[in-house]
């Protein structure tokens, strides 16, 4: 947290608002419009190119094929990039626990330990300590991007962008004037999200997506991707995206000495819990668009032949705010994707966690699939893309009051709608520039400066 919003807390809620609202004379809120391409940005691909480092080389043509898909999926992949082009932009001064990738499709329905469905952000590889501007706006461009990807018209997306601008100031507001202990307890769960939908058909749409999630769990999808092999539940090979690797036979020792590792990272009522299982397998699977690369791994434990556990264990990396918001307070870059997510989220994977691989390599640890499930967005219309906005909205205020301070920010966005204005004119630029960056990629592709593999 930043010394402004750290020192701002020892004031009043009501002096706090005051303070956010003596920021605009310093970074009106109209600035927040402004997207001027520097001169001096660096080549697009030269910034997708540096983000490859680390990653396995030949995992690298899926990710750029994955990002070939549309302009959208070029935004998902490339948080590199708009990171080195939101450190640019006017920013008020107050920090957050950010998110730091924080677009359309980074948020989604999930279970709570206690087996309650919420709806939140559920992506956190880059989160970080920064601006909240950096998040919203993200988040706002990815509206634009990915409704003008299902061809709707400019004045839908900018509906969505004001819905989703409408819905965080307000929100924001509210929370400034609850209780501290009421904003962490807060939380967006089914039942809300179903009694809030503002028609028949939008109440119906949202109870079906629920009982999708709540399909969406390890039972459902252990069947799925293992299988017997000698008596024994393995994860199935589905090459290049699952796999096992050669060094896996033999000794597994490794792999005890990091989930001893990992456990103790648990908190110490858990680990009684984790106990009950044991190793039965661990497979490489390709993940997500921008994590595409990264080392990923499912790990399959039982406490009986139907009593299955599927963890993931995925490589973390430095954030790519990091360049521009300074280098993380943790050392482990695991633990600090699991505090960030303890800090935004409402409730989290009870099975959060982190390690350190034998060769080195930073690991956060969570659940896999329980009950997690995303809009889908090919299915989406116009008037649905922007009430969806609106719950996004909500959610990320209530991430950044855990994470920041919401009368500060509340009193910088005030009452009337001019960040919201701003805000639009900003997403509808910075998409115009995604669909330019897009366009580099496949220049790129078609040159063989760089080489993309599709339908993977």
């Amino acid at each position: 947290m930043d010394k402004l919003t750290s020192d701002a807390l020892r004031h009043s809620s009501e002096e706090r608002i005051e303070m956010g609202r003596g920021l605009r004379e310093k970074v009106p809120r109209q600035a927040h419009a402004d997207y001027q391409l520097s001169p001096n940005r660096r080549d697009p691909i030269a910034i997708l190119e540096e983000s490859n480092q680390g990653r396995v080389p030949e995992l690298v043509p899926i990710r750029y094929g994955r990002m070939l898909r549309d302009s959208f999926a070029f935004l998902r992949g490339s948080a590199a990039l708009m990171a080195h082009d939101l450190a640019s932009t006017p920013v008020s001064g107050i920090g957050v626990q950010a998110c730091g990738d924080c677009h359309l499709a980074n948020f989604g329905l999930f279970a709570t330990p206690e087996r309650n469905l919420v709806f939140d952000v559920n992506d956190f590889d880059e989160t970080l300590p920064a601006p909240w501007e950096w998040d919203i706006k993200r988040l706002a461009a990815s509206f634009v991007v990915a409704g003008r990807a299902q061809r709707f018209s400019d004045r839908s997306n900018d509906k969505a962008v004001r819905a989703l601008a409408q819905s965080y100031r307000t929100h924001l507001r509210d929370y400034a004037e609850m209780r501290v202990l009421d904003v962490w307890y807060s939380r967006l769960d089914d039942k809300t999200l179903i009694a809030t939908a503002p028609s028949v058909k939008a109440r119906e749409y949202r109870e079906r997506i629920t009982a999708k999630a709540r399909a969406s769990v390890t039972e459902y999808l252990f069947p799925k991707i293992t299988g017997l092999v000698d008596g024994h539940r393995k994860v199935v090979d589905n090459p290049p995206l699952v796999y096992h690797l050669p060094e896996q036979s033999g000794d597994e020792s490794g792999v005890y000495q990091m989930l001893a590792a990992y456990q103790e990272t648990l908190p110490v009522h858990l680990h009684r819990l984790f106990n009950h299982y044991h190793f039965e397998d661990l497979a490489f699977k390709v993940v997500g668009v921008g994590s595409v690369g990264t080392r990923c791994f499912v790990v399959l434990l039982m406490a009986d032949v139907n009593d299955p556990l599927l963890l993931q264990v995925k490589e973390a990396r430095p954030s790519v705010l990091e360049p521009y918001a300074g280098e993380s307070e943790f050392d482990h870059r695991g633990q600090r994707v699991v505090v960030g997510q303890r800090l935004m989220q409402s409730a989290s994977d009870m099975f959060l966690g982190w390690v350190t691989g034998l060769d080195g390599t930073h690991y956060y640890v969570r659940q896999l699939r329980d009950m997690k499930f995303s809009v889908p967005l090919d299915v989406i219309d116009a008037p649905s893309l922007a009430r969806y906005a609106g719950v996004c909205g909500w959610v990320l205020a209530r991430a950044h009051a855990k994470g920041g301070d919401a009368a500060m920010i509340s009193g910088y966005l005030g009452k009337s709608d001019v960040f919201d204005k701003a805000l639009s004119k900003f997403a509808l630029v910075y998409a115009d520039q995604t669909e330019k960056d897009y366009k580099w990629l496949v220049k790129a592709v078609k040159s063989g400066r760089v080489q993309a593999t599709s339908d993977l």
